[in-house]
């Protein structure tokens, strides 16, 4: 299992990114294979975290015509900068039901 880390500082964000962000997390589950998508804001500081059973997985989401366009949206309008790691899951374990 992959996961990609994405953080991003915040430039400003608006309900077209509201919207582009809900759409992008529901293509990216329903279409690309993805098995969780998290994310979180804290001040002008963005992560999310999304899982995925394959790195071509994860190059079919990244190369998505859709995702393409939020990318050059988010690169123009939303982040003042980004970075992007995709990481392997060498082990995972947790407790409880989480």
């Amino acid at each position: 299992m992959y996961v990609v880390i994405f953080k991003a500082k915040v430039r400003q964000f608006d309900d077209q990114y509201s919207q582009t962000a809900n759409r992008m997390r529901e293509l990216a589950l329903t279409e690309f294979g993805c098995l969780e998508f998290n994310a979180v804001t804290e001040g002008d500081l963005e992560i999310a975290l999304s899982y995925w059973p394959s790195e071509e997985h994860i190059k079919a989401w990244k190369q998505h015509p859709e995702h393409l366009a939020a990318q050059q949206l988010g690169k123009q309008r939303w982040y003042e900068s980004y970075s992007v790691e995709v990481v392997e899951i060498k082990r995972s374990y947790k407790s409880g039901s989480y």
